[in-house]
């Protein structure tokens, strides 16, 4: 963090607003955009909050963002009958992490994006009551903030209802039991891959894709290459 930052924070959060203003008044304007620049990329790389990546995935498949933390992450109207809801998985690969893994620094390699995302303390009465609503999906992949990949999945394809039952009837075999949950109920793209109503919102341009392309499971990367060329 630079000092400016650190010194703009401090007196946010302890001094008057008048205070405030008045320190962004006095800095010139290359040092303001430096310290947008900063507090943005601390924002959208945080590993313990994913709110900016998510408004951004809902925002950008052109639905309104919830900022509630209860209930589906966006929504949008429908021609006839209820809104469209939205659920957001975005995903955001660390290159930091990939460096220190590779000097042996971290002892684990990061996982590359794979398209893929999960549902927290997952239940069948979760995973019912997501088959009747039948939102769509919205995965997306970051790399250090930079968005990569925006895809759009009606929750009910058979692949991804496949793989979540699958680990539904591992951890609870007989049915929900109280205080026991699938911790994590993931997907990867392999469980929507050859669904026709996969929809690509956005894909980074091919040249900057092939730089990225040791962070990106294979057969997504291939994926993206042949869509982004369309």
């Amino acid at each position: 963090m630079n000092k400016n930052l650190a010194h703009i924070i401090n007196i946010y959060s302890t001094q008057e607003h008048k205070a405030f203003s008045n320190a962004l008044i006095e800095m010139s304007k290359d040092d303001i955009i430096a310290l947008f620049a900063d507090l943005l990329t601390m924002y959208i790389n945080d590993k313990n909050s994913s709110t900016i990546r998510e408004f951004l995935t809902v925002t950008l498949a052109g639905y309104t963002h919830n900022t509630k933390k209860i209930g589906f992450n966006g929504f949008k109207q429908s021609s006839v009958g209820a809104p469209i809801n939205c659920e957001a998985k975005p995903k955001n690969f660390s290159t930091q992490d990939f460096f220190d893994y590779k000097q042996g620094i971290k002892k684990t390699n990061p996982s590359k994006l794979n398209g893929g995302g999960s549902f927290n303390d997952y239940t069948w009465a979760r995973f019912q009551k997501d088959k009747k609503t039948n939102f769509n999906m919205l995965i997306s992949g970051f790399v250090d903030g930079q968005l990569v990949y925006l895809l759009e999945i009606p929750f009910n394809y058979k692949g991804l209802t496949d793989r979540l039952e699958i680990q539904l009837k591992k951890i609870l075999p007989n049915g929900d039991i109280p205080n026991r949950y699938v911790r994590g109920a993931s997907f990867s793209f392999n469980d929507y891959k050859n669904a026709q109503n996969l929809k690509p919102i956005f894909i980074i341009s091919s040249e900057k894709l092939q730089k990225l392309k040791n962070y990106i499971h294979k057969d997504l990367f291939a994926y993206l290459i042949k869509e982004g060329s369309k």
